[in-house]
């Protein structure tokens, strides 16, 4: 757990949540349980068929259980940061925990259509309307949207709470700049359903096309913050850079 600690505060944060609370127990375990439902099946396979089967939906899983895994890693870090407990943290965390649990399902579902897609699999009932592929579009893209905009509102109640927590100057920037990555990340999915809701019904799934801009964003983002971090860093004295009692 240290190593992890050292290696989020590389970028100068002090972290005040180094201890387990008892929101990250009861977030981890949610995340622990949206996997557990990722799982194609619980029962070993009896015949060849059916492991076939279950190798199959190996590929979705893993997309599923890494974009999951992208979310806690957020969400670690976030809480190892700021060690907030406060009403609104625990509000905003619990819409997040709400939406990955809704969300698991749609997610796979999308992932799972894709991959036989990819590999000629995917029988012909699997929509029974042109417009489901627009819905499912939408529907990911809102919650993918939703996801990063909690993450986000985390970020943006840190902020509100700066005095609080005696944040120095390059804690104040990188709060900020946290804030805005996750912000423009969240706005990727909007875009998404913006795109499903326009195109022709038929075509609603190239909308996924657009996350692709996640890394043009990062790029960005990335280009804007990085020299103002470097500065508020070179700005920030060194009596306010002394460990935070834990």
């Amino acid at each position: 757990m240290s190593t992890l600690n050292l290696h989020i505060a590389r970028d100068g944060f002090r972290l005040r949540g180094a201890a387990m609370s008892r929101i990250d127990g009861f977030s981890d375990v949610v995340f622990g349980f949206a996997i557990t439902l990722l799982v194609v099946s619980l029962e070993v396979p009896r015949t060849y068929p059916e492991l076939h089967a279950l190798l199959r939906g190996f590929i979705p899983f893993a997309i599923c259980f890494f974009f999951l895994i992208m979310v806690w890693w957020s969400h670690f870090r976030f809480f190892r940061r700021y060690g907030l407990h406060d009403a609104g943290t625990i509000t905003v965390n619990a819409i997040l925990l709400f939406t990955i649990l809704f969300y698991v399902y749609p997610l796979k579902f999308l992932f799972t259509l894709l991959t036989q897609q990819m590999f000629g699999h995917v029988g012909p009932s699997v929509f029974t309307s042109v417009y489901q592929g627009r819905e499912l579009m939408v529907g990911y893209g809102t919650g993918f949207a939703a996801t990063y905009f909690c993450l986000s509102a985390l970020y943006w109640n840190a902020w509100r709470q700066r005095q609080v927590l005696s944040l120095n100057r390059l804690e104040r920037f990188l709060t900020l700049s946290y804030a805005w990555d996750e912000f423009g990340v969240g706005f990727v999915g909007i875009l998404c359903c913006i795109a499903a809701l326009l195109l022709p019904p038929e075509r609603a799934g190239s909308a996924g096309w657009f996350f692709f801009l996640i890394g043009v964003w990062k790029t960005i983002h990335g280009f804007v913050a990085g020299p103002r971090i470097r500065a508020a860093d070179a700005q920030t004295p060194a009596e306010d850079r002394l460990p935070l009692p834990q």
